[in-house]
């Protein structure tokens, strides 16, 4: 709850302070207007007059701060509300003075006092809760600096009371004379207390408190001497006395950051005012007291006692003050010892300035051979012992920008004291004072003059100096050298390796844009596995070396030549495809001199390899990406290996051949199924009886960017040897359940068909994908059919028949595509759970003329009718063929007679469009009547 409420009050909006104008202005024109009356007019009307002043002035204090108060939390509201009583309290003390004519200063106590003498106690509350609000802890410290504070005040005030009582008539009022004083002494002491108790934010406010208490202890001598010397003089200090509490009393509150403020960084452990402060009281009062005595007064047992307590308390004061001061050197001498451990063994080396620029401590400065001792550094300018060159680089480590920027460490030399320079990179420069940041433009006043002219800057001085972090660049400038070629260098042939090549990829595709040309040359050696397996990877190893060194040999110094891996090497070259075409032409030519020998242990020295190497060249294309560089450059070096190897090809001839064709499927079809490249249409399969669209079937379409349209039998046979039918089919799944969805909700009576592979089968995912696709679009599971190849018969697996049974259970329907196409079992047949069987089109091709062919499509419209399966006819092209499948019984049709593949766009046009008349045709004739026909009687 309290970390709650903290993070409630950081973010909460800060509180609009007091308006100090609006305090100030009004209590300098009753300050102004206090002398006016006092030294102008007459001692009736002033003692009218005057108390009214201060009570108005003190009134307008206290309204403003209750309205101020309203801003503040309920902790930081309770010491505003206080201060709002007080003021009460005070203006009506004043306005019943100003109406009895009682004056500023009056002669005898009366109802007044009983409203002003009230507000002591709550100043005393105020004080306690500002130190128990913020947890402060009272100290033996602050509470002595308190008793000596008050014992001297004490003392003040009796001296003060003997001069009043003395001159004052006979029955002078105590409570005027002695009481006020000792109350205003009281709050002095309450006030050190207070400085000393609360946490270091709110310490400047507790000051302001301290000096409004000490002005009230002004006022109240002021009236307690004018009961023996009335007088407007004594008057006026005490009106401005009275106007200074309020002021400070105000600048207390505005300075107050209430009880929830936190220190930013370390404070000291006590504030050094309440010690000057009470000493100065104790050694002012023992002065005034002793020289009261010289001039001969009399000392009084009781005065001689006090005096001895306060001299004995400040003595106690002193010893408290010595021991705290020796544990504190005692804690800063072990704090600097473990500095000096820590700093004396970093790898940095830490100088620190003065305000002149000269250094006044450093640390493993004689570390080193050939380096300074601390003890002749100190003392010396630093500009001393940087180099003339390095002048402009030592103004940046003076000047740190104030926002960081990405711009490399300056770096200088320093001189050695064998005359030598030491390389050093500034790694840090903060301020001496307190360690914080240098501020921009922030140097020693002695090094700025020591800038010569012309040097860019204008220094500021740093009274505190500066503390510069220098480290030797040389050592760590050889390790990054080692990592850099350890990260971008192939260990075998020293050559550039890929993140090396990545990397100047990258830089030359900004040059394409700029027009300037780049190729890529993907090289491969032909014959490296037989090496490896036959003399070992000792020799293959020797071979990548001797590649290398022909490649550095036959590139020119602008191309970059880099090994990707294995026996696979790649040129960067900044020219156009000719260029880069005639030197793929130099380099197979060079490594056809190449004669590998299996000259290693255990193998035959007599053994001799033919080694050639076979290169894709591509140009860097504007808008390509180095991942699509690559795969052009395989795909032309794919291509010069089908080609017979030892040779060079362009990625645009190897797209013109066969393998370049399969291979630039094979490469973008993946990402033409991830990103959605692929097209779904929809063919309509017609019922005959019913003389309608019966249902649909989705077929996959592709249109490669640059090879155009690609036919199924080209990409599925791809997808499914390289493994993407799942994700293919997923997908596919996926569109057509969601388009079928939208045709349902508009009232149409349709089904569903899509072509499943055996390879989507012998996953094991096909159910759940099926499953998913439903849910996903809210399709009934009997609207969709699943059409398999009759290849799924040759697969005799328990799980493959127990997916299909999921399948229908779940009450989707199972058909078997393209029957009759391959060698089909009619025993298979009879155990799957297939629901509809759909003819080849090659059975239905001319079946209105061949006789042989009808009676075969008509015995397969039979064994379905017989097996209870529905029998679909696919590629029905003329009337003749509708015409011979309705003669046959053959309930349902598919062809580009009755409807081509069209996108979702068109379905609906396609549905509600189709014309049923082409149902009405009469059947052909060309067939022998004398040849019975399955299905047909006779």
């Amino acid at each position: 709850m309290r970390a709650r409420d903290e993070a409630a009050q950081q973010h909460a909006p800060a509180p609009a302070p007091l308006p100090l104008g609006a305090i100030f202005g009004p209590l300098v024109a009753a300050a102004v207007l206090a002398v006016v009356v006092e030294l102008t007019l007459s001692h009736v009307i002033s003692a009218h007059v005057g108390p009214a002043i201060l009570s108005v002035a003190t009134a307008w204090v206290g309204s403003l701060v209750l309205r101020g108060g309203r801003t503040r939390d309920a902790a930081a509201a309770t010491t505003w509300r206080g201060f709002a009583a007080i003021t009460a309290l005070l203006a009506l003390g004043q306005l019943i003075r100003a109406v009895s004519g009682a004056g500023v200063n009056p002669s005898s106590s009366g109802l007044s006092d009983v409203a002003l003498a009230a507000t002591a106690p709550i100043a005393g509350v105020i004080c306690l809760r500002l130190v128990r609000s913020t947890r402060g802890r009272l100290r033996t410290r602050a509470l002595l600096d308190a008793a000596v504070a008050l014992l001297a005040l004490g003392l003040l005030v009796e001296l003060l009371a003997r001069v009043t009582l003395h001159r004052a008539p006979p029955g002078a009022d105590l409570l005027l004379a002695v009481g006020y004083p000792l109350v205003g002494a009281t709050l002095c002491a309450i006030g050190l207390v207070t400085f000393a108790g609360v946490s270091a934010p709110r310490r400047r406010a507790a000051g302001w408190l301290v000096l409004g208490f000490a002005s009230l202890a002004v006022a109240m001598a002021a009236g307690s001497l004018a009961l023996a010397m009335p007088g407007p003089v004594l008057d006026l200090v005490t009106s401005v006395a009275y106007l200074a509490v309020l002021a400070m009393a105000a600048l207390a509150l505005t300075e107050d950051p209430g009880p929830r403020a936190r220190a930013d960084g370390p404070t000291s452990p006590g504030p050094l005012a309440a010690v000057v402060v009470s000493y100065c009281v104790s050694f002012g009062v023992v002065l005034l007291a002793l020289s009261s005595w010289v001039a001969g007064r009399p000392p009084i047992p009781g005065e001689a006692a006090a005096l001895t307590v306060l001299i004995l308390l400040t003595f106690l004061r002193t010893i408290v003050w010595a021991a705290e001061g020796a544990r504190l050197t005692r804690q800063i001498l072990r704090t600097e010892s473990y500095f000096r451990s820590l700093v004396d063994r970093a790898a940095d080396v830490t100088l620190v300035l003065d305000g002149e620029g000269r250094i006044t401590w450093a640390s493993g400065a004689g570390s080193s051979p050939g380096a300074w001792p601390a003890r002749d550094l100190e003392g010396r300018p630093l500009l001393d012992f940087v180099h003339e060159e390095d002048r402009a680089e030592l103004q940046r480590v003076l000047h740190p920008p104030a926002d960081p920027t990405d711009e490399p460490a300056p770096v200088f030399r320093l001189r050695r004291r064998d005359g030598s320079w030491r390389r050093v990179e500034s790694v840090r420069t903060v301020s001496a004072a307190g360690l914080s940041p240098a501020p921009s433009g922030g140097m020693p006043g002695g090094m700025s003059r020591a800038i010569p002219d012309g040097v860019a800057g204008a220094p500021l001085s740093s009274r505190d100096g500066l503390v510069l972090h220098v480290r030797d660049v040389i050592g760590r400038r050889s390790t990054e050298l080692e990592l850099e070629r350890l990260a971008y260098t192939d260990y075998l042939t020293g050559l550039p390796n890929r993140a090396r090549l990545m990397g100047a990829m990258a830089a030359a595709r900004s040059g394409v844009a700029e027009g300037r040309p780049s190729c890529l040359l993907l090289l491969d050696l032909d014959g490296f596995k037989p090496v490896n397996d036959i003399a070992g990877h000792e020799a293959g190893d020797r071979l990548l070396v001797q590649v290398a060194t022909r490649l550095r040999r036959t590139v020119r110094d602008r191309d970059l030549v880099s090994r990707l891996g294995g026996d696979e090497f790649a040129v960067l070259v900044p020219d156009g495809i000719e260029e880069a075409g005639a030197l793929a032409e130099r380099i197979v030519g060079d490594l056809r001199e190449v004669q590998p020998t299996g000259r290693t242990a255990g193998a035959s020295p007599d053994l001799a390899f033919d080694v050639s190497a076979s290169i894709g060249v591509t140009e860097l294309m504007r808008g390509d990406d180095a991942a699509t560089t690559i795969r052009q450059a395989d795909l032309a070096l794919r291509t010069a290996k089908a080609a017979g190897k030892n040779r060079v090809c362009r990625h645009n001839d190897a797209l013109d051949s066969a393998t370049g064709r399969r291979t630039a499927l094979a490469r973008d079809l993946p990402a033409a199924i991830e990103q959605g490249r692929l097209a779904v249409v929809y063919q309509p399969v017609i019922g005959v009886r019913e003389r309608r669209v019966m249902g649909l079937e989705a077929l996959v379409r592709w249109v490669h960017p640059t090879l155009g349209s690609v036919p199924p039998d080209e990409f599925i046979p791809i997808a499914e040897e390289d493994g993407l039918i799942v994700a293919l089919q997923r997908f596919v799944l996926r569109t057509a359940t969601a388009d079928l969805a939208g045709l349902l909700a508009e009232g149409r009576d349709l089904q569903m068909g899509v072509n499943i592979s055996v390879r989507h089968v012998q996953a094991g995912c096909l159910a759940p994908d099926v499953a998913t696709a439903l849910t996903g679009s809210g399709v009934p599971p009997r609207r969709l059919i699943l059409e398999l190849t009759e290849s799924v018969l040759l697969d005799d697996d328990d799980r493959l028949h127990s997916d299909l049974a999921t399948l229908r259970d779940m009450g989707c329907v199972v058909s078997l595509d393209d029957f009759g196409k391959g060698h089909s079992s009619l025993s298979y047949l009879a155990r799957l759970p297939v629901d509809i069987l759909e003819m080849d089109r090659g059975f239905v091709a001319g079946i209105e003329t061949d006789e042989r062919g009808a009676a075969l499509v008509a015995s397969i419209v039979e064994l379905g009718r017989t097996l209870g399966m529905d029998v679909v006819a696919e590629g029905v092209e003329t009337t003749g063929q509708l015409a011979t499948l309705a003669a046959m019984g053959c309930r349902y049709v598919q062809g580009f007679l009755l409807g081509r593949p069209v996108p979702t766009a068109e379905l609906r046009a396609v549905i509600d469009g189709f014309d049923a008349g082409l149902l009405d045709t009469p059947a052909s004739s060309s067939v022998d009547p004398g040849v019975h026909m399955v299905g047909r009687p006779g």
